[in-house]
């Protein structure tokens, strides 16, 4: 059977269609027929999004730059790649290096020189944290306990190195967006930063109506780094925040990161096969590592997250380990959108819908078809049309994404196509779509 035209041109560079899902609600197929992203084998697990796909990608991001701001974060811009140095500071290099794409830089050093081994050798990031101690470090010794916590989000890519054979889709792929965020807190907060993040995920989970996600708490694994006492400490404090939560809970022994333990938030796909989206990740690990620092009274009770005992304690002042919480509420955004395509059947609340509206003309004539192009600027809120208008728009202006169908199909087929690229059901009745145009028109028409 030949490719149909919408399938053809979303071929990748190996000269191979998209995956034909045999179930309806396989991400692949939703990606494909709505046209929200494509691949390529220049660059194998790096989804490129078209239009329709990045629209709904920023919408993730809006929503949860709208919780950032009730939830006391600030977003930081961070760079793509870091020496070797930085990595082997973090501990990264020794034990995630495999899975690291590796960079080599060029012209730092003259060739007559004695290079040091690894001078001149990056690594692209495979998560923000390091970055975000430096952000932390930067204000020294001159940071007060009143100073936090201090909330760091970060959407910048990441890139981590899968095997060729484990990438699907977009549930493993080797480059990904992560909404990434690093909580830097006093010992004696963590319990009320992590119910608050349980709270920040619950809250964004309900807005997407997904169903009932379960909650793992992952403890030391075999391979780790810190002393058994600093990750007891850990597993107590997520433990204790657990139970406060109200919230069911399992234990998965073994299955922290190395640096320490984590609570992950397991999301059932259409096919009953369980993915892990948020975290939150408890560290004493990297602060110590990066020397991190803020100033407190009575320093020791300050570092067992108890209050000072003694009025003496408080006369002494002194430098301080931050605890930090790693964070993600959706996770890879790349991995999310497939689970909400599935979870929703490519048939998307109209918020977050890449096509929210299209109208229809019943004929081709240029008179209709010109203001089929007029209507559509309306109901999409940005006027005439392209171009149009004198000075800057609001950066407030709320729009819409609208299409006109100005193919030559009958009215029955532009409606079917409506459907297939997402619009949702009960917009079309009947095979004809309505749309209330009075005022649209400013001068009369034949």
């Amino acid at each position: 059977m030949a490719p149909s035209r919408d399938t053809e041109h979303l071929r990748n560079a190996s000269g191979t269609t998209p995956p034909t899902a045999s179930a309806p609600n396989d991400h692949r197929a939703i990606a494909t027929s709505q046209e929200l992203l494509i691949t390529h084998g220049a660059s194998p697990g790096s989804p490129l999004f078209l239009p329709n796909g990045a629209r709904i990608f920023n919408k993730l991001q809006s929503l949860l730059r709208a919780q950032y701001a009730v939830y006391g974060y600030e977003e930081v811009i961070t760079p793509t790649i870091y020496k070797r140095s930085l990595w082997e500071t973090s501990g990264h290099w020794e034990n995630y290096k495999d899975d690291m794409f590796s960079v080599s830089a060029r012209g730092e050093k003259d060739p007559a020189e004695e290079v040091e081994e690894g001078e001149g050798e990056y690594g692209l990031k495979p998560m923000n944290c390091p970055g975000h101690c430096l952000l932390f470090k930067h204000a020294g010794a001159t940071r007060s306990f009143r100073d936090l916590p201090v909330r760091y989000a970060d959407f910048a890519p990441l890139h981590r190195n899968e095997l060729s054979g484990a990438l699907s889709g977009l549930t493993r792929v080797r480059k990904f967006h992560q909404d990434d965020a690093h909580i830097f807190c006093r010992p004696s907060q963590i319990s009320t930063e992590i119910l608050a993040t349980l709270r920040l995920i619950n809250t964004v989970y309900t807005v997407l109506h997904l169903p009932q996600y379960k909650l793992v708490l992952s403890t030391r694994p075999a391979h780790h780094i810190g002393t058994p006492a600093e990750w007891n400490r850990a597993e107590d404090a997520l433990t204790q925040a657990l139970n406060a939560s109200g919230t069911p809970w399992t234990l998965s022994p073994g299955d922290g990161a190395f640096y320490g333990p984590k609570i992950d938030v397991l999301v059932t796909d259409s096919d009953g096969k369980q993915h892990q989206t948020a975290t939150i990740q408890l560290d004493f690990q990297l602060p110590q590592r990066f020397g991190l620092s803020y100033l407190a009274p009575a320093p020791e009770a300050e570092a067992r997250g108890e209050a000072p005992t003694d009025p003496k304690e408080l006369e002494t002042s002194g430098l301080v380990t931050p605890v930090i919480i790693h964070r993600a509420v959706l996770g890879s955004f790349e991995r999310f959108m497939a689970l909400l395509m599935e979870h929703y059947g490519g048939r998307w609340p109209f918020w977050l819908a890449p096509r929210q509206a299209v109208v229809l003309p019943v004929a081709n004539s240029e008179k209709l078809l010109a203001y089929a192009r007029e209507v559509r600027g309306v109901v999409a809120g940005v006027g005439e049309g392209v171009g149009v208008g004198v000075g800057a728009a609001p950066m407030g202006r709320r729009t819409f994404a609208v299409d006109v169908d100005e193919s030559g199909n009958s009215l029955a087929k532009k409606v079917k196509a409506a459907r297939v690229k997402g619009i949702r059901p009960y917009d079309v009745f009947s095979g004809v779509v309505y749309i209330h145009v009075v005022m649209v028109v400013s001068t009369p028409r034949d």
